[in-house]
């Protein structure tokens, strides 16, 4: 298992969010460079990493293989458990519905994400799915870190894949 901080916690725990969060970053963009859509996620628990991914869809052909479904899946085997209740996403998008579902069956204690996603988003766009009244687990949730970053990223991904796309139309 990777140690994040071999010496402890850092003093400011905004500084910690911040390195795990440039993890995540990093693997958005090692997903576009497999011309996957660049959303990286890094699982932690603790000062342990417990998963990290990018998008893997295409490469997988699997609609399914969204980072945070491939990370929290390294998470569980690296724990042994079905469930990561004090474990912590970051992750450079708003999850999906999907993967905000997951999030809750995982038990999940805290998200932190960078862009909103007003298409898909399963956390605060286009649903709300942490604050459906009856449900049986709550997820602490705050969106933002990064987001111009994880926003440009996604934005040059796409504006790059029309591009191409135009080339194979003329």
């Amino acid at each position: 298992m990777n140690l994040l901080f071999p010496l402890g916690e850092p003093p400011d725990p905004a500084e910690r969010d911040r390195k795990i969060m440039g993890m995540a970053l990093r693997e958005a963009h090692l997903a576009m460079e497999r011309d996957e859509v660049p959303v990286g996620v890094v699982v932690v628990l603790g000062n342990r990493v417990l998963g990290r991914a990018g998008n893997s869809v295409e490469q997988l052909k699997d609609a399914t293989a969204h980072a945070e479904m491939l990370a929290l899946t390294q998470a569980f085997e690296a724990v042994g458990e079905k469930r990561l209740e004090k474990a912590e996403v970051f992750c450079t998008l708003e999850p999906c519905i999907q993967c905000a579902g997951a999030l809750m069956h995982a038990r999940v204690a805290r998200l932190v994400y960078g862009a909103t996603d007003p298409k898909f988003g399963g956390v605060e766009s286009l649903a709300t799915l942490f604050d459906l009244p009856g449900v049986n687990h709550r997820v602490r949730h705050e969106g933002g870190l990064f987001a111009e970053e994880s926003a440009q990223l996604l934005r040059r991904f796409f504006q790059s894949k029309r591009r191409r796309s135009k080339g194979n139309l003329l």
